[in-house]
């Protein structure tokens, strides 16, 4: 019989080697160091690597980064590509419109902004985190909550060497507690931890429903008579239609990457549609598919982000701990980022933790964090943008843009709203209409050379799980997906998913809903999409999913 498991005790854990997890980390081995008293600090991170599960964008807003670590650009942070070239504009399905710049509200601006990959920018700060005494554990998954009398102490790993039948292996392990006297959670968009921590705690009681959009990106090298190093440029529009919401973005940075990524509001109604063939299909407009000619894909991705913004910003704090960065929802979405909110949200908690433990203090709540969130620039920031979502979703994307942007002028030059503050209306699972009320969508086959399929795509994305192991995508009731899903909605997890990870296999009496939960790029969409509210994600065995390399 396995042995009891391991216990480990810091004075400070943190799940998620993300932005907003190492800021954390950092800040207090500074406030540490500052206050001559230890600080001992572990950062948990599910992937095989820190940076190994980050995906983003990126133009980062660099003024976090320039309170965490002000010499940054002296100790090597690799962003090198301030942004020359911002354009933005709204596209047909043969043209391209430029929304002029004098339209655009001021913080719209990415003057200022460094382009760069978000998963390398976490690796160096990784290295800034353990030169300065933080244990990081990568293929580490915090699997469980250790709760005692209504307080968090701290998390404990999962076992490792379970088959997918349930069997201990040859090296199997059950797991590690890592308790603690204040916990952080930064497990990103819809964190499999942070999701019981809202229920348990009722942290978003009074709020107005979480929104999110799936963020897909490819990684391009161009032909460098193409390449405009500093260049950004946004879309609206073509290929979705009005009612359904959501964007592009291209990047040029480095010496010939190309970022290219596709943002879609999970809310969107047509059971057929599929993020992951809009991209693909974005990629053949003209405004777009010349920069590409003669390129070569190098990386794919894809990851929930929170769209939900500051109504949806849930109470921060619990009994022995917080919840930090998108594990919160700090993303701005007009603007689409959330890296530097992210950060501030872990220094301001990190802050608030070595106080607390320089009182004496442990597993009370941290009000000092959710005041500092309050009366701060993560509270400036969002409010300011804090009815785009809502005017989007209710008036579609030309209307509703256009309002959009009427009330960040507003916002700007009045100090506050005519809308006062929208609420959000319908959680994303239940948007979707009827596939009886539904017009399929075709879409073209993959080319190979501009466009591409899902096996393909998963590839590059580097993910890898042992194949024996339980599947981590867990439904509720196994046959709800035919019962319900399938003649009601056409199973859209056949299309919601990027990576192909649900398909209806078989057919009659030996049909059957297939999870080839080995293609699964941990993306969430699954958790937050299924009309059935069947399918919850939780963590794999440590090292599982993606390996991301400059995205």
């Amino acid at each position: 019989m396995p042995g009891p498991r391991e216990v480990i005790e810091f004075d400070v854990v943190i799940v998620g080697g993300g932005p907003a997890g190492l800021s954390a980390a950092i800040r207090l081995k500074q406030c540490a160091a500052a206050a001559g008293r230890p600080i001992s600090v572990c950062v948990l991170e599910k992937g095989a690597e820190i940076g190994a599960h980050i995906l983003s964008g990126a133009v980062i807003d660099p003024k976090a980064l320039h309170a965490l670590v002000p010499d940054w650009r002296e100790k090597g942070a690799p962003l090198h590509d301030p942004v020359t070239d911002d354009h933005t504009f709204y596209l047909t399905p043969t043209r391209g419109f430029a929304i002029p710049p004098f339209l655009m509200p001021p913080l719209m601006s990415n003057r200022g902004m460094e382009i760069g990959s978000l998963s390398n920018l976490c690796r160096w700060l990784g290295a800034e985190a353990e030169r300065l005494g933080v244990e990081i554990y990568p293929g580490f998954p915090a699997a469980e909550l250790l709760i005692e009398d209504g307080v968090v102490r701290g998390v404990a790993s999962g076992a490792f060497g379970v088959a997918r039948d349930g069997h201990h292996k040859h090296n199997y392990a059950p797991g590690t507690e890592l308790r603690s006297k204040y916990t952080l959670f930064a497990e990103g968009a819809r964190g499999s931890l942070s999701k019981q921590l809202l229920k348990l705690f009722a942290l978003d009681a009074g709020r107005a429903v979480q929104k999110f959009g799936l963020g897909l990106k490819e990684l391009w090298e161009i032909e460098p008579s193409l390449h405009r190093r500093g260049m950004v440029l946004h879309t609206l529009g073509w290929p979705l239609d009005n009612a359904t919401g959501g964007g592009s973005f291209v990047y040029h940075w480095g010496e010939r990457y190309c970022a290219i990524g596709f943002v879609l509001h999970l809310e969107y109604q047509n059971p057929f549609l599929s993020p992951f063939e809009e991209f693909q299909r974005l990629k053949r407009h003209p405004l777009i598919s010349p920069m590409l000619d003669g390129g070569r894909r190098i990386g794919f991705g894809a990851r929930a982000v929170n769209e939900g913004g500051l109504q949806s910003v849930p109470k921060l704090t619990f009994p022995g701990g917080a919840l930090i960065g998108c594990a919160a929802g700090f993303m701005n979405v007009p603007r689409i980022k959330g890296t530097h909110n992210a950060m501030e949200s872990g220094m301001l908690a990190a802050e608030a933790v070595a106080a607390a433990l320089g009182e004496g203090r442990a597993g009370d709540c941290l009000e000092a964090y959710e005041k500092g969130y309050r009366q701060g620039a993560i509270y400036k920031d969002l409010h300011k943008v804090r009815n785009v979502k809502p005017l989007w979703s209710r008036f579609g994307t030309l209307p509703g843009v256009g309002l959009g942007g009427f009330d960040m002028w507003t916002n700007t030059l009045l100090g506050f709203s005519f809308f006062g503050t929208l609420g959000h209306g319908k959680p994303d699972c239940d948007t979707l209409k009827p596939a009886a009320a539904s017009s399929p969508v075709l879409y073209p086959k993959p080319d190979g050379v501009l466009t591409f399929d899902r096996p393909s795509s998963v590839y590059l994305s580097g993910t890898n799980h042992d194949e024996d192991q339980p599947v981590h995508l867990r439904l509720t009731d196994p046959s709800l997906p035919l019962r319900v899903n399938l003649p009601e909605y056409g199973e859209p997890a056949q299309r919601y998913c990027p990576a192909g990870v649900y398909e209806i296999a078989g057919q009659g009496k030996d049909m059957r809903l297939q999870i080839n939960a080995m293609n699964c790029i941990h993306c969430k969409a699954c958790d937050i999409k299924d009309p059935s509210r069947n399918i919850t994600w939780v963590t794999p065995e440590g090292g599982g999913g993606p390996h991301y390399s400059n995205m």
